[in-house]
Parts: structure tokens; C-alpha cells; sequence
């Protein structure tokens, strides 16, 4: 599997973690998260949980009102709520 824009794919053979990091940044502010293949099942099923939280994200981050250039307190809650609770 080849990473994406937004999604990177880790497998490394002599470490614990297996998965894909989702990271985004948006007007100075840097979402990251990791989906490890373990919890979710497998690459691809991990895969498709970090596509969907992705999506959810840009939607959340593209339709949000910028405060003198940066992301307002609350959109930035709401989306490390939305990244925590991806499964």
C-alpha cells in the first residue's frame, strides 16, 4: 500500500507500530493521528477508518471561519474531538 496525500503509511519490521498516520495541517495548526492496523483489523480496514476521519476533518477545517489568520479555539476542540473518537 502507497501513502496519499494526507496519509502515511508506517511498517517498519522492527518496530510495534504498523499503520497509517493521518496529519493535515490548516492555517498554522497541525492535526495528527494515528490508525494502527492492530486496533482496526488489518492495513486496509485501518486504511479506510483514516480516509473517512480524513474526509470528516477537511470538511470540518475547509468550512471553518479563520480569526485573524488562524483556526478559532472552538473548530480546533471540535476537530481533536472528531480525532479522538475515530474508530
Amino acid at each position: 500500500m502507497k501513502s496519499k496525500k494526507n496519509l502515511t503509511r508506517f511498517t517498519y519490521e522492527s518496530a510495534a507500530f504498523e499503520g497509517w498516520r493521518l496529519s493535515i495541517t490548516k492555517a498554522g495548526t497541525t492535526f495528527t493521528r494515528y490508525f494502527p492496523d492492530k486496533k482496526f483489523g488489518g492495513g486496509k480496514k485501518s486504511l479506510a477508518v483514516a480516509e473517512k476521519t480524513l474526509v470528516e476533518l477537511k470538511a470540518l477545517l475547509d468550512g471553518a471561519k479563520k480569526v485573524d489568520g488562524k483556526l478559532p479555539p472552538a473548530t480546533t476542540k471540535k476537530a481533536e474531538k472528531l480525532l479522538a473518537e475515530a474508530f
